[in-house]
């Protein structure tokens, strides 16, 4: 298939999990992709497994300077942007009783602040009739205890969509928000001290999704190609949820 023949897509937090396999997916359907992430070792081997129309930029999306210096690649190399994917995140289970200062600075440093000024030092490269894709979470609609700052985060993303989707309709760039549900990824075990604590978290994930397993990274590969491709171009300020019926029922 080449339903992105042609394009060019940056992806961030695209050396694992999600973004790694949406960019797999891309660069398969003819896009061209910029991939970024913290570690280096992690962007070799993401790039050594997709194997071709990649580009690597180390960085983190909450500092300026990091943005500056991917975009001036970007901008290089290929002097435009068809499809953005804001896709970097954490999350930190922790309590209200526990959260610290540090825990929420960090949280929405990355989640709000460094979505934000990836999408908006985008914008000079983006091409009109563009696709903005913003990685939410049905944590934005759904009480999960342990997760208050990371669902305030991404209750945030789901409001810029909105309010960029009217910014930029003139220019015909259509801004949608991506909501997975628990997600089989490296983010998943990262919020466990041990193997075991997260088969336990993964199991008690499963038996609250009504399809009853965790999603797959290519499953959301799969709704991210429909919101970069041509085929959603009259879908502009959604958010669609790939959650299994977890936010649904």
């Amino acid at each position: 298939m080449n339903r992105l023949k042609g394009k060019i897509a940056v992806i961030t937090g695209g050396s694992s999990g999600i973004g790694l396999a949406t960019a797999q997916r891309f660069v398969n359907e003819g896009a061209y992709v910029f991939i970024t992430g913290r570690r280096q070792a992690e962007l070799d081997k993401a790039v050594a497994l997709i194997g071709q129309n990649v580009t690597a930029v180390q960085g983190d999306v909450s500092s300026q300077e990091d943005l500056d210096r991917l975009y001036a690649v970007v901008q290089t190399e290929k002097g435009a942007i068809d499809i953005l994917f804001a896709n970097s995140g954490i999350v930190d289970s922790i309590g209200i009783d526990e959260i610290s200062a540090e825990h929420y600075d960090k949280t929405f440093d990355v989640n709000v602040k460094g979505l934000l000024f990836t999408v908006q030092k985008a914008l000079p490269l983006m091409r009109n009739g563009g696709s903005i894709i913003l990685t939410a979470s049905i944590a934005s609609t759904k009480g999960i205890p342990g997760y208050s700052t990371y669902s305030a985060t991404k209750a945030a993303v789901r409001s810029f969509a909105r309010t960029w989707t009217l910014e930029l309709k003139d220019r015909g760039i259509r801004v949608n928000t991506l909501s997975p549900g628990p997600v089989d990824t490296p983010i998943m075990e990262s919020q466990a001290s041990t193997r075991a604590e997260a088969d336990q978290l993964k199991a008690r994930f499963a038996q609250a999704i009504p399809l009853g397993r965790l999603g797959r990274p290519d499953e959301l590969a799969s709704a991210a190609l429909f919101l970069a491709s041509d085929e959603s171009s009259f879908v502009a300020g959604i958010d669609l949820c790939v959650d299994g019926g977890m936010a649904q029922v």
